[in-house]
């Protein structure tokens, strides 16, 4: 998600507490929440496939291998 996106999604924001939002306003603020989120939990996904688990017995276990997604 870009820069552009994320002000975007932030004046809404500021916009919503300050006097509200059109019906139109809304319903992007809700789009770019949503591309918001998916982007995160990509972001996350991404990251945990590359955690690994050192075992007690020495042993390495790769997360992503266990869980493919």
């Amino acid at each position: 998600m870009d820069e552009k996106k994320i002000a975007r999604i932030n004046e809404l924001y500021h916009k919503s507490k300050n006097g509200g939002l059109t019906q139109e306003e809304t319903k992007e603020q809700v789009q770019l929440r949503a591309e918001y989120i998916a982007a995160i939990r990509a972001n996350l996904r991404g990251t945990l496939n590359q955690v690994q688990i050192l075992n007690p017995d020495g042993t390495v276990t790769d997360l992503s291998k266990k869980n493919p997604q």
